[in-house]
């Protein structure tokens, strides 16, 4: 059995998990590969339409990056770029709308989960996407206005540098969109309550159940260590975490590590350095972001080792991040530190796609998971009982497979950073 992370999710579940490793042979309609955001948003969508669904997870429910990343669900899209231009090719000119409305649908279904399953996860309104530079100030405005002309007027503000010193005890920014749309929450306790909702459901769930094969053919299954399902669909949803079908995946997506820390309770101190409780992150290539969890620390994460391996010192790493952003808190007391590797695709577009005939797959969402994962889930489902034009429009996408991937997947990302920062310097 392996141990979650030394985090604060961690340190703040709800309720531990507590399912059972699969063992003996079993029998239903979609089996996943995975037990965080993707496969148990994907369960839940399955689920409530009465499908007999199980979830095979090696670990525990959301052990992975889905129980540890800086928990904003933001309107941000990785590779929308990419996207753009690759989906204009299917779509036409609906292409701009479709990403749009793509960009703002994980919250909902995120707020409307958690109001239907009285999921609690800390979950609150209102987000600053913060100009680190003065030059990152015209893209902000260009958000700004396109967000106020697709209806958003009464959710989004462009402030200025003294607009933002009201709201963020901090000099260190020109200026930011306040966004009221986007969310933060408890990712770890939304995941596993999203579990209890699909088991709710009638789902099966298993953990410490590492897949060792997949099955393909008529009659697909999984099979593991000491057991076996079988399905009409499979879908693996392991990200970067599995090492399945490296025929047809190895060398698509590559763990980037993100580090994150969370300080000492901060008593009055949170509310004078954020009034209002706002979730931020800057306009930087590799940025920092913060917000404060519920019982008023300060969450806090940054940057990025594109090795793959994880051995920074991460509190080291950080501290004077946060002594920049916020001097008052010079010395602060750091209680927790941890790592998240995040799947990270060379073009940033979602991979989807098919194995066989009834083998689905769902991954790669290079650091914007939460708002992400629960659209691909509620892609996927609807995929999975034949409604196709969403996933046929994300598996028409080409993807960049990197020939010897485990030896020149990382050194490929890091150079490509290398690359974004310098272009940052002339932002």
């Amino acid at each position: 059995m392996t141990a979650r992370s030394n985090s604060y999710y961690t340190a703040t579940l709800n309720q531990e998990t507590d399912y059972p490793t699969l063992h003996g042979q079993h029998q239903v309609d979609v089996v996943i590969i995975g037990g965080g955001f993707t496969g148990v948003a994907t369960a839940v969508e399955l689920a409530e339409q009465g499908l007999k669904v199980a979830i095979v997870e090696s670990h525990k429910i959301g052990w992975g990056a889905t129980g540890r990343n800086g928990g904003q669900v933001t309107g941000s899209l990785s590779g929308d770029d990419a996207m753009r231009k690759q989906m204009r090719k299917t779509l036409g000119n609906d292409v701009d709308d479709f990403i749009w409305q793509l960009r703002w649908r994980g919250h909902e279904i995120i707020r409307r989960r958690v109001e239907k399953y009285a999921i609690a996860c800390d979950l609150r309104h209102g987000h600053l996407h913060a100009a680190y530079k003065p030059g990152h100030m015209n893209g902000l405005k260009h958000d700004h206005d396109e967000a106020v002309r697709r209806g958003m007027g009464d959710e989004v503000t462009l402030l200025d540098r003294s607009q933002v010193r009201d709201i963020l005890q901090t000099d260190l920014y020109y200026g930011a969109i306040k966004n009221t749309r986007n969310l933060h929450l408890h990712p770890l306790n939304l995941c596993i309550g999203e579990a209890r909702a699909a088991e709710g459901l009638g789902a099966l769930i298993f953990e410490n159940s590492e897949v060792v094969q997949i099955v393909h053919g008529d009659r697909p299954a999984v099979i593991t260590a000491h057991g076996r399902i079988d399905a009409k669909q499979v879908m693996l949803a392991g990200d970067v975490y599995h090492r399945l079908e490296p025929g047809k995946l190895k060398g698509k997506i590559f763990p980037a590590m993100g580090g994150i820390v969370t300080t000492a309770p901060l008593g009055t101190l949170a509310t004078e350095l954020n009034p209002e409780n706002l979730a931020v992150y800057d306009c930087r290539f590799v940025l920092d972001y913060y917000r404060m969890t519920a019982d008023g620390r300060l969450l806090f994460g940054g940057g990025a080792n594109y090795s793959g391996k994880d051995s920074r010192d991460i509190a080291a790493e950080l501290r004077p991040c946060i002594e920049r952003t916020f001097p008052a808190l010079k010395g602060v007391a750091i209680d927790y530190q941890w790592s998240c590797a995040m799947g990270i695709v060379i073009n940033r577009i979602p991979q989807l796609g098919k194995l066989s005939d009834n083998v689905w797959y769902c991954q790669g969402y290079s650091g914007h998971g939460i708002a992400t994962t629960h659209i691909m889930g509620e892609i996927m489902s609807r995929a999975i009982t034949g409604h196709l034009e969403q996933f046929d429009t994300f598996a028409a996408c080409q993807h960049i497979r990197v020939p010897m991937g485990d030896v020149l997947g990382n050194p490929m990302l890091a150079a490509g950073m290398w690359y974004y920062q310098m272009l940052e310097r002339l932002r």
